[in-house]
């Protein structure tokens, strides 16, 4: 179980919360996983933001918001899901985004030819893995995020530490 004590100013949205969150990594759960479920979470901060079960759940967006009547207004996903679970989640949620610690291009060419809803509207956002790298080797159990978006530049301050990099932003093409 991890604790983070989160200071978010994202400019881009104007949002500016401060948060404090428990989450529990799964034994089967990478590091850049788990950090980007953690970034996403708090660059998605609104009302009604959960974090699903995770890995008990598979078939569940691991990040989601739901308005008061049960209705999936947004689903978030983590890595590189497959075709058939962004088709899943494009016509369940009226909107979808993915956090991918991965190269985004391989995400964006197993897409290619697959029947997604709505691919062209699911935004994908990345990380460079070294990011993740650099956040990794600062991660405890107490961990106080200030976390800054701005134009795209995500920065991280971590007690005296500084992790920045470029939250790049992708699009899935329709297919034809």
């Amino acid at each position: 179980m991890y604790r983070f004590s989160l200071q978010v100013s994202d400019i881009d949205r104007g949002v500016y919360e401060s948060k404090e969150l428990r989450v529990a990594m799964h034994p089967s759960e990478s590091l850049p996983y788990f950090l980007t479920r953690v970034i996403a979470y708090a660059l998605n901060l609104q009302e009604g933001l959960e974090m699903g079960l995770g890995i008990a759940t598979p078939d569940d967006p691991p990040l989601f918001v739901r308005d008061l009547t049960g209705v999936l207004l947004l689903w978030i996903d983590i890595g590189n899901p497959s075709a058939r679970r962004l088709h899943k989640a494009a016509k369940a949620a009226k909107q979808v985004r993915v956090y991918t610690y991965r190269d985004p291009a391989i995400l964006q060419r197993e897409m290619e030819g697959e029947q997604i809803h709505r691919s062209s509207e699911i935004e994908v956002f990345s990380l460079p893995p070294a990011f993740f790298n650099q956040l990794a080797a600062t991660l405890e159990r107490d961990n106080p995020w200030e976390l800054l978006l701005s134009q795209g530049e995500l920065s991280i301050n971590i007690r005296s530490h500084t992790v920045t990099a470029d939250l790049q932003t992708h699009r899935l093409k329709e297919a034809k």
